[in-house]
């Protein structure tokens, strides 16, 4: 399911006062921050995401694989910060900031 231009909008307004819940170091996309990186889109569904590598490419690839190993939708990205989104099966109101902003 791809966003609307109107859904980016809104989720990049959501995001815009958010702080980065996951950030990839030097290793990468390791087992553990896969984990993470699940259990912050269980609970928050909108996330930012810090990417600690110096090269725009490399960034970028590792934005896609994020997305695509996680099954999330990349909402935007601006330097080394990149604002992904899932939908929970059952949000948690308290948590999610789609919930929480509504």
């Amino acid at each position: 399911m791809s966003l609307s231009p109107e859904q980016r909008r809104e989720y990049r307004t959501i995001a815009h006062n958010l702080k980065p819940v996951v950030i990839i170091g030097d290793k990468g996309l390791t087992e553990n921050l896969q984990q993470e990186l699940d259990r912050a889109l269980n609970d928050h569904e909108l996330i930012k995401v810090k990417i600690a590598s110096p090269d725009r490419e490399q960034r970028q690839e590792l934005t896609d694989a994020l997305c695509k190993a996680s099954g999330a939708q990349l909402v935007q990205s601006i330097g080394k910060i990149a604002v992904i989104m899932r939908r929970a099966a059952k949000p948690n109101p308290k948590l999610s900031n789609l919930q929480r902003t509504q």
